[in-house]
């Protein structure tokens, strides 16, 4: 199933990013083994509540369509283990501080002896070079130092985090980007490389548009709540009832616009004839705007806008934006079964193929639920594999 059937990933990651990675890597195909720690597994495993007959919402929604171990790698059972999984996988992923995995001699230059076509990917706060390389990083502190707080909420207010953990999210999706890049090099010379992505870079890479303007002008952008910061209308408004958002970014959009408010004079109104005009004069343009809006609800407004060709659309919460028809319809929202958990829904895959399309089909793994399952194919006894989890180097679940 998917375009990545047949690839064999290592998601040595927890929380957001890494798994992030695995997550999208796993729905496109492959499979996906996550190595859990002894003990206490992925800390989103004590993200709670909420809880969902007593398994984690987060973890269940972060770690869907992979197959999950536990093992202590402070044993040397726990070493040999990733050892073998490592000399034949086509990926492994992971987040730790640097340093980390050398120390476990399971760092890329000892990998790559045993796997030369080994592709190694590896997330952290700050990038494996440079002179935060050492740091840990966190989605909030990459939030800020990417620029992201300054140029999020009200104009004015304090510095603001974005809604999500964008930076851990990006992140991830990154790192999956540079795997499957990898390995298409790697179908052209049969070898791997390492890959290295960061949070810092994951938010810096967010401020495209703010930071042209600053290259451009040397005049650093601000916060300005819905509104772009190079383009007008083009933010949220306030109706009788609630918010609709309104694209008319272009001149044609503009006019028809005004044209639908029944306000033909903004057209010819100096302040407002071109973009750049209405940029400079951006205040004033949202209050007679909003003064205008605010004499009709939300639906009847979209339904004029949707009319005349104009992009617009609700706000949404997540509740409605998961209940939306075209959410469903791009299968946006899926349904797993979860042995302790019941039936759970996530969020589906957000890419579509024609010929091979990725599926969500596997729930989030109990702690250790296919460790036996794993060591097998790595080629321990069943009397080994009895002697790893009494010695403690592995742990399973049994379903």
């Amino acid at each position: 199933m998917g375009p990545l059937d047949g690839v064999r990933v290592i998601e040595m990651a927890h929380i957001m990013s890494g798994p992030t990675c695995g997550m999208l890597l796993a729905d496109m195909g492959a499979d996906v083994i996550k190595v859990e720690k002894i003990p206490g597994g992925d800390d989103t495993r004590r993200f709670t509540p909420p809880e969902i007959n007593g398994e984690p919402a987060a973890f269940l929604m972060m770690n869907r369509n992979k197959r999950g171990i536990a093992v202590d790698l402070k044993q040397e059972g726990g070493k040999e283990l990733l050892r073998r999984l490592l000399a034949r996988a086509d990926v492994v992923t992971e987040n730790y501080r640097k340093g980390t995995m050398e120390k476990l001699g399971l760092g890329y230059d000892a990998l790559r002896l045993a796997n030369p076509a080994l592709i190694y990917c590896a997330i952290s706060g700050y990038g494996r070079s440079g002179p935060d390389a050492d740091k840990g990083g966190f989605d909030l502190v990459a939030q800020g130092m990417s620029g992201l707080m300054r140029i999020t909420g009200e104009a004015g207010g304090k510095p603001t985090k974005v809604g999500s953990p964008v930076t851990d999210i990006n992140a991830g999706m990154l790192a999956a980007l540079g795997v499957v890049c990898a390995y298409v090099h790697r179908l052209k010379t049969g070898q791997g490389q390492f890959v290295d992505t960061s949070l810092l870079e994951a938010g810096i890479m967010q401020t495209y548009w703010q930071t042209a303007i600053y290259l451009g002008s040397g005049v650093a952008p601000g916060a300005l709540g819905s509104a772009h910061p190079l383009t007008a209308p083009y933010q949220a408004f306030e109706t009788s009832d609630g918010w609709i958002t309104l694209g008319a970014s272009n001149q044609s959009n503009y006019e028809r616009v005004c044209r639908m408010l029944d306000a033909p004079e903004l057209i010819a109104d100096p302040r407002f004839r071109d973009n750049p005009s209405r940029m400079a004069n951006l205040p004033a343009l949202v209050e007679i705007l909003t003064d205008h809006f605010r004499q009709k609800t939300s639906v009847e407004w979209l339904a004029v806008l949707d009319g005349a060709g104009v992009p617009a659309g609700p706000v949404f919460d997540i509740p409605q934006m998961l209940a939306y028809p075209q959410t469903i319809a791009r299968g946006m929202v899926v349904e797993t079964a979860h042995p302790r958990a019941g039936t759970t829904q996530s969020i589906g895959l957000p890419i579509k193929f024609s010929d091979t399309p990725g599926a969500v089909l596997r729930p989030a793994p109990l702690f250790g639920q296919h460790t036996r399952e794993v060591c097998r194919e790595a080629g321990f006894s069943n009397a080994d594999i009895d002697a790893m989890i009494a010695g403690g180097a592995v742990a399973e679940t049994l379903v």
